[in-house]
Formats: C-alpha cells, structure tokens, sequence
C-alpha cells in the first residue's frame, strides 16, 4: 500500500500534466462550492444587525450579531482547519458547511418565536459557514505553486461573487416568501444562507476527491525525503515566520475596518428613509466589490508583490473611510461607491495576506495554522462589529467610517517595516 502510494506522488512529480489536472478539477469543485457558500453569508451581512434592531428594540446592540457570528466563525475556523489537517479538506470542509446551515435554521426558528435567547447561539453557529467560505480558499493552493497562489485564491473568490452579490438582492423576494410561509420576512434569507451552506458541504463531501492536502502533503514528504535535507532550511524558518506576522496583520487590520463599517452600513441607511430594496443594493455593490475585483487582484499579487498589494489596501480602505463620513446621508450613489471601495480594500487585503500565509506554511501543518490565523480575523471582525454599534449609538455613522479609514493606515509602516526586518534577519542567518 505504502509503495503504492509513493509511486502515485512519484507520477505527480514526473508528470506534471497529471498534476495540472487535479489542481483544475480541486479548483472546479471549490468554485462550485463557493457559489453555495457565497450566497449564505447573504442574510448575516444584508439583515443580521436589521433582525437584533427589531428584536431586542435598539440601535446599541445592533451590531452584536456581526459580532457573534464573527466570534462563531473563529471557534470554527480553529475546528475546520484542524479537522482538515486531520482528515483533509473534504472532510472539513463539508462539516463547517452543513453546521453553518444548521445555525441558518436555529436563527429562522428564533425570530418565528421571537427569542433573543435563541437567535444569540444560532447566530454562533451560523458563523460556522462564514469560517468555512473563507477556508476554502486555501484548498484551492494547497496545488499551486507559488506563482499560481494568488491567483488561485481569486479564481475561487470571483466564483464566491455570483452567490455573494445575488444574495443580497434576494433580500426583498427571500422576505416575502418567508411571510408566505409564515415566517417573519428578516428571517427569509435566512432560508437561503440554510439552503446555499447545506449544499455547498454535499458539493465538497461528494465531489473533492482526490483531497487536495492529502496530495500536497505527500508530495512534500517525497521532496523531503529527496533532498535529504537542506541548508536553507534556517532561513526558510526565518522568512516563514515574518511571513505569516506579516499576513495576518494585514488581513486582521482590513477585516476590523470592513465589518465594522458594513455591520452600521444598513441601520444608517435605513435611518435616513431608505428600504430594504435600496439596503440590498448598497450591500450588494460591496460585497460585489470584496469578491468580484479578486481575478485581477490575484493577478497583480503574483506579479507585482504582496507587499505592494497589501499597501494600496491600506490606502483604499482610507479612501473608502472619508468618503462614507463625508457623503450626505440622503446619497446612495456615494454611499455605494464608498461601500465598493470598502469592499475592494479588504479584497487587496485578504488576497495578499492569505498569499503570504500559504507562502510561509508547509503541507504537513498548513490547515492547523491556517485555521489558527483565521481565529485572529474572525476575532478582529467581531470586536469591529460589538464596538460599532455602541460608536455609532454614542457618536454618529460618520465618527465610525473616519475612525476605520484611518485605522487603515496602519497597515503601511506595520508591511514596510516588517519587510525591511525580514531581510534583515535573514541576511543575519546566511
């Protein structure tokens, strides 16, 4: 069995079309799944602060379900890269899928008998969903190589768009139905966030064969084992370590920027006489805007750097900061370019950060850390989404954007720094 297995990763290696062929078919899969998975993160984004506003009779606390499903996706991100690393991508990544669908139904159950003390743990594991959307991202690398990495993350977000920017504009139809049925209409895209995470886990579970990590860990304990040991291996531990600092502050920074803004985005819209159609909208354009620029984006991260992507995320989520404090309150059109340009610099963000990751982790523990990493920005969007409510409830919508943008700019000493640091250190090893 066992040589059976070695020459199997030898056929890889000495054949690199064979190879080429599983990185395609895992790349299909994990698109497919993503379409799914995309449009259940819908009703979190589009009704989840509108839902604990009707429900609890307050703005203070409108932002606490973003953060509970943030807190939900960091407990799962930790359990589904585990359970990857374990037993492989398929297996973990079908499980967080069908538990997020599962929290989808505690939450449309809560508002049907209007408890809070429902809908709160629901929310958690609704989040389970929101951990593993992000995750997949990372199955779709585990057979790239380094030049292929970036633009494989995109390809899989660019297919997390046609779910993500349909989900919103459900918001009304989904409301409807669910007063059809008899249930109340926040609660309707709930239905479909239950619907689109269930499938996307029968997708992975039936489809994702052969595993993906399986593979590249196998290939990489063949290489090991051919190299016989490498003197670079100092330095590789070096870079690898400033590597994923590097990205998980990059991606940590955008993500408390972006959920803190988008979780008060619908309350403030709606404050100043806007419907839910014109909300879906607004979210739409953003979340449009986190996936569907990703194509180019991973392009751009293959050609013209990490570090280089990481800081114009910076930038423009400073842009996007200052334009949604200074638009009038009645402007959507400013509103939806502000919100798109929020969308975009997180999309920078995460796409060079979650680069760098992949970059810096090995096969043979690759999905523990990047589930470990992924604890932080869950973590990061959480405390974004509690403390925005209560800024926007003390002070205004406007003192939240400026407070985020500049927030951003952190992110540019933090990569120039920790690039120069890097060399540094690493010329000390050689």
């Amino acid at each position: 069995m066992l040589a059976k297995e070695q020459s199997s990763v030898e056929s890889f290696i000495d054949s690199p079309e064979s190879l080429k062929k599983i990185y395609k078919r895992v790349l299909f899969v994990v698109c497919l799944s993503q379409i799914f998975g995309g449009a259940g993160l819908a009703a979190g984004v589009t009704v989840g602060a509108l839902l604990a506003q009707q429900m609890l009779g307050t703005d203070a606390y409108a932002g606490i379900p973003t953060a509970l499903i943030t807190l939900g996706s960091a407990g799962a991100a930790i359990t589904v890269g585990r359970i990857s690393q374990r037993y492989g991508r398929r297996t973990g990544l079908a499980t967080g899928f069908i538990v997020g669908g599962i929290g989808a139904i505690g939450v449309i159950i809560a508002a049907m008998i209007n408890s809070v003390i429902l809908l709160f743990p629901s929310l958690l594991i609704y989040g389970s969903g929101t951990a593993t959307n992000l995750q997949a991202r990372y199955a779709g690398t585990d057979l790239a190589n380094k030049k292929q990495r970036a633009t494989a993350i995109s390809i899989t977000m660019v297919m997390t768009t046609f779910g993500a920017v349909a989900g919103p504009n459900l918001v009304e139809i989904m409301g409807k139905f669910a007063l059809h049925i008899g249930v109340p209409s926040l609660a309707g895209p709930f239905i479909l966030s239950a619907t689109a995470f269930i499938l996307a886990g029968i997708v992975l579970f039936i489809m994702l064969r052969p595993d993906p990590l399986d593979i590249a860990k196998k290939i990489a304990v063949y290489k090991q084992e051919k190299e016989n040991g490498n003197k670079a291996d100092t330095v590789n531990i070096v870079r690898n370590k400033s590597g994923l600092m590097v990205g998980a502050t990059v991606m940590v920074l955008t993500q408390i920027v972006m959920v803190a803004i988008m979780t008060m985005t619908p309350v403030h819209t709606k404050h100043h006489g806007h419907g839910l159609s014109e909300v879906g909208i607004v979210i739409g354009f953003h979340v449009g805007s986190m996936y569907l620029p990703s194509l180019v984006t991973g392009l751009l991260v293959d050609k013209i750097g990490r570090t280089a992507m990481s800081i114009a995320s910076g930038i423009t989520l400073l842009f996007a900061g200052l334009l949604a404090a200074l638009a009038p309150s009645d402007s959507m059109v400013l509103l939806v370019v502000a919100l798109s340009l929020l969308g975009l610099g997180w999309n920078f963000g995460l796409i060079s950060g979650t680069a760098q990751i992949v970059d810096s982790t090995e096969p043979a523990t690759r999905a523990k850390i990047q589930g470990t990493l992924d604890v932080f920005i869950a973590l990061a969007g959480a405390s974004g989404g509690a403390l925005s409510g209560m800024v926007v409830a003390n002070a205004s919508y406007a003192a939240l954007s400026l407070s985020g943008g500049l927030l951003s700019l952190l992110l540019l000493p933090i990569v120039i720094w920790s690039r120069r640091g890097r060399y540094n250190r690493v010329s000390e090893k050689i």
